[in-house]
């Protein structure tokens, strides 16, 4: 059973909610087509947008052995990512919760 890290994404200072919704949309969409193996190892998506830093926000709990090249393609897109703890893993249990959405693979 893989073990799994959150990785927040941040929206640039000011961005609308909406917005940053298109962008994550558009990366999302760009790295399904070009790297579905990679897409396959985030596992869900936090139901509710928060907020890092005073900007908004999004979770996704991604698999722990690709976390960090899911991190680096989000990068070379310009989408912060704030830092990894690789010792802060998550179960598929604890990735399952009512807080999660569940992306179908």
């Amino acid at each position: 059973m893989p073990d799994y890290l959150c990785l927040t994404l941040i929206a640039n200072p000011g961005e609308t909610e909406a917005t940053f919704k298109g962008r994550l949309t558009a990366f999302w969409t760009h790295l399904l087509r070009t790297a579905p193996d990679t897409y396959a190892a985030v596992y869900a998506e936090a139901k509710q947008f928060d907020t890092t830093d005073g900007c908004i926000s999004r979770a996704y709990m991604v698999q722990a052995d690709a976390a960090a090249t899911v991190a680096a393609a989000l990068a070379n897109h310009g989408i912060r990512v704030a830092p990894l703890d690789p010792d802060d893993t998550y179960s598929l249990y604890e990735a399952s919760g009512s807080e999660w959405f569940q992306i179908p693979h």
